[in-house]
């Protein structure tokens, strides 16, 4: 069964395309180790949600990706998605600021900046537009409707086991093909639970949520967490700093150490590990 995926379908007689992702593994490893409280587990797991719905509609060689930047106790949303759907994230906020607040309050004032990145040509686009709504379902989909130019109905779902996002959007005949085609379904899309998307195939979901509609639905796609661990492009990186510079650091904190937040990996070095780094450059 098929439990990382995203999953695009489009109403035959309506007009209406749509995109559903369900994570359970790859959201797990995403959060693993890093002790999120439920409100950040939540937000996360909302961005990462529409990350993933956004990335499965790029072609090539590229990567999409979200940041949500607040004033309020939580700093930064961030994730990103490449052309294969590999996918990785982080949250940064101020532990002790984080109780009963709504999302609006968590987040505070801030804005949405997404970048679409061509990893073959280095060029990207990126959009910034101020945080517009009360909860981040609706920031996100103020932001959609504003970016695609078409009227779209966003459903978003995240606990610490699994996420869950639908995305629907109004293509221009769509009125002409059911004036009422929209209002059904999006009032049965209201219905959707991330409890039904446990242990659930996509078909049998969404035949499930739109029992009535004629569907098309499209190639299955995998999604994973990718965020390797990778001590030769951190060694890399030391040797660019230069001997002098790291050993600078060594001498200072009596070793050398590296956090990546966006992994959540580690990298330590201590003084013998340092020696044999600068060995290996002559």
């Amino acid at each position: 069964m098929q439990t990382d995926y995203v999953q695009r379908f489009l109403f035959e007689n309506l007009d209406i395309r749509g995109r559903l992702v369900c994570l359970t593994d790859a959201w797990r490893h995403m959060l693993q180790g890093r002790g999120y409280p439920e409100d950040i587990v939540t937000l996360l797991g909302h961005t990462t949600a529409l990350n993933v719905l956004l990335g499965a509609n790029q072609k090539g060689a590229g990567r999409v990706t979200l940041q949500v930047q607040g004033t309020g106790p939580v700093k930064l949303l961030v994730a990103d998605c490449t052309a294969e759907l590999r996918i990785r994230g982080m949250a940064h906020y101020e532990a002790d600021e984080i109780g009963s607040e709504s999302e609006r309050e968590l987040l505070g004032d801030g804005r949405l900046a997404v970048t679409l990145e061509d990893l073959k040509s280095g060029k990207f686009y990126q959009s910034l537009v101020p945080l517009e709504g009360e909860t981040l379902e609706q920031i996100f989909a103020h932001y959609l409707s504003q970016s695609e130019q078409l009227t779209a109905y966003l459903r978003l779902h995240a606990d610490g086991g699994a996420l869950a996002g639908l995305l629907l959007e109004k293509l221009p005949n769509a009125d002409s093909r059911d004036p009422d085609g929209w209002n059904r379904v999006t009032h049965f899309a209201n219905t959707l639970t991330l409890e039904d998307t446990r242990g659930v195939q996509p078909y049998d979901l969404l035949t499930r949520i739109f029992p009535e509609e004629l569907m098309r639905v499209f190639r299955l796609y995998a999604v994973e967490y990718h965020c390797p661990y990778d001590e030769d492009k951190v060694k890399d990186m030391l040797r660019g700093l230069g001997r002098e510079e790291v050993e600078s650091i060594l001498a200072e904190q009596g070793e050398v150490i590296i956090r990546n937040e966006m992994c959540n990996h580690e990298y330590r070095f201590d003084a013998a590990a340092i020696a044999r780094l600068f060995q290996t450059t002559h």
